[in-house]
């Protein structure tokens, strides 16, 4: 069956940096955008960053842009989120997500595929 399972959420300081991974099986992840989405308590679910099945082209949402970057292993069917520069206001459950296709902008109904989610705090 399809799991997406990430790893490498935890606790850090503001300034920090984190690496999350998430590896895929039970589709064929090699024809499949991937990203990032967050989610915050009391907050909606909203995208951080996508990757296109080749990694040719990534896309970052503004609040991430340019302290996140994403990539992508088709060998061994992993992503990850390289965070740095990390805020109080990155703290959130954040999920990694498979599409056959993202939008522009992108929306949740685009997912194919969810994780179970990792924690990611991060204290002033």
């Amino acid at each position: 069956q399809v799991q997406l399972v990430e790893s490498g959420g935890g606790s850090v300081q503001a300034g920090g940096s984190l690496r999350l991974s998430c590896a895929a099986s039970g589709f064929t992840v090699s024809s499949y955008s991937m990203g990032w989405f967050r989610q915050a308590p009391g907050k909606e679910r909203e995208w951080v960053s996508i990757i296109t099945w080749s990694g040719a082209h990534t896309y970052y949402a503004d609040s991430v842009k340019g302290r996140f970057t994403i990539s992508r292993d088709n060998a061994k069917v992993t992503q990850y989120l390289q965070m740095n520069s990390l805020k109080p206001e990155d703290t959130a459950m954040y999920y990694c997500a498979a599409a056959k296709v993202f939008s522009l902008p992108v929306r949740r109904s685009d997912v194919d595929y969810w994780g179970q989610g990792t924690q990611v705090t991060v204290s002033s």
